[in-house]
């Protein structure tokens, strides 16, 4: 293997880690928090694609002068729409299912198959696309054997920037206190006066929103359709038990070393059997290791 080839599958590798990054922690701050196996995180996913969509075809038809920059206004668009819904699930749905993880499985299971049936409904069953702005179209050279599309580095650098953010807002900010706090000790939190249902519909509505900027990122790589959401839940599963739940640096590491496994292992095999050797490496470091690689000290 030449210099060349490893620099590219090794970027390939960071392609896949970012959108599992982004999958991943909306969903590690949700299960972190409440415990709540969210099947339909995928759902929140697509939505952020759809809103996407919505905002490139809203830009062509009224504005196309200005399409160069409209996936600069789909990211808040995609996290603000995918933020609302995961609000109003939480409130009229997930809360009923609390400390019964079991029954939340089944019951997001249920509520993933009907948002499918929604965008089904609303969108129809084909495929849709956005198209690149120009500012992200083509390689970036780095040299006459090594060319890398700038959209794969624009995901990049959003999701450093969104893992930043992340990481401010959980250890920086009051919100961020409030949200550590329940999720060592919900009863004492409760008893110095948070308001924990209150902090659980809004970290459940930040998880979802992240999910929806992991939509937004989606379109630029592939075309959307009702099922989309599905391509990566299991994935982003394995990443958020893999790194250690209440983790954010284990969800990080987790989703960069499976990533780049599994990018070099389909240099050497085919996909699927890419795919079928990193869970069965995930599988025995998780026996050895059932609480993941990292884990966080907790108050019970």
């Amino acid at each position: 293997m030449n210099f060349s080839i490893a620099v590219m599958q090794a970027f390939d590798g960071l392609s896949l880690f970012s959108v599992l990054l982004l999958m991943a922690l909306g969903l590690a701050i949700i299960f972190g928090l409440m415990g709540v196996i969210n099947m339909a995180h995928g759902e929140l996913m697509t939505l952020g694609a759809y809103m996407t969509y919505l905002t490139a075809s809203g830009f062509e038809k009224y504005a196309p002068s200005l399409m160069g920059i409209y996936i600069l206004v789909a990211i808040p668009v995609a996290f603000l729409a995918s933020f609302a819904l995961g609000y109003a699930l939480e409130r009229l749905f997930v809360q009923w299912f609390y400390r019964r993880p079991l029954d939340t499985l089944l019951a997001t299971w249920g509520l993933s198959l009907i948002l499918q049936q929604a965008y089904r409904t609303i969108f129809g069953s084909g495929e849709v696309s956005v198209p690149l702005p120009s500012w992200l179209n083509g390689p970036w050279n780095l040299s006459s054997t090594i060319q890398i599309p700038l959209n794969r580095v624009f995901i990049i650098a959003l999701a450093a920037g969104v893992t930043l953010g992340v990481y401010v807002l959980l250890n920086r900010t009051r919100s961020g206190l409030r949200i550590r706090a329940v999720t060592q000790n919900r009863a004492m939190s409760a008893a110095v006066g948070i308001n924990t249902r209150k902090v659980d519909a809004l970290t459940f509505a930040l998880g979802s929103g992240l999910a929806g900027i992991a939509g937004c990122v989606f379109t630029m790589i592939g075309s959307t359709n009702p099922g989309t959401g599905q391509l990566y839940i299991v994935n982003a599963f394995i990443v958020v038990v893999f790194g250690g739940v209440q983790s954010l640096m284990g969800t990080v590491l987790s989703a960069f070393s499976i990533a780049q496994s599994q990018s070099w292992l389909e240099y050497f095999m085919s996909g699927s059997m890419a795919k079928m050797t990193m869970l069965a490496i995930v599988i025995v470091v998780l026996y050895f290791k059932p609480s993941g690689l990292f884990t966080t000290r907790v108050r019970s």
